[in-house]
């Protein structure tokens, strides 16, 4: 009689190593600082990609990066809460555009 086969688990619980990743940065008051993006479902989470061409594909050419360890970018991140680290995001929500800005009413004199 044949064993069945049982199913893996899509999601490995065990980390792994990826790699040095492409990490997107912004600039902040002492240098670069990582970005944090948010989930589907609204969690924070850092992100790194596995090259600089999927980087450029998915946040743009104009997008800044740094490459780290996912050990490193998991210890830089950890401090401020983001406990999730993704790796090679396709999705990603358009920036948004420049608030139009705001033209101050002239001052009205009552009286």
């Amino acid at each position: 009689m044949a064993e069945s086969l049982c199913c893996e688990d899509p999601e490995p619980s065990e980390r792994f190593p990826v790699g040095p990743l492409f990490v997107p940065v912004r600039p902040g008051p002492s240098g670069c600082m990582t970005r944090a993006f948010r989930t589907p479902l609204g969690d924070r989470t850092a992100v790194g990609f596995t090259s600089e061409r999927r980087l450029i594909a998915t946040l743009g050419p104009g997008q800044a990066w740094i490459r780290l360890a996912e050990s490193a970018l998991r210890a830089l991140t950890a401090p401020l809460g983001v406990t999730t680290v993704t790796v090679d995001p396709v999705f990603t929500a358009r920036a948004p555009r420049p608030v139009e800005p705001v033209v101050p009413a002239l001052a009205l004199r009552v009286g």
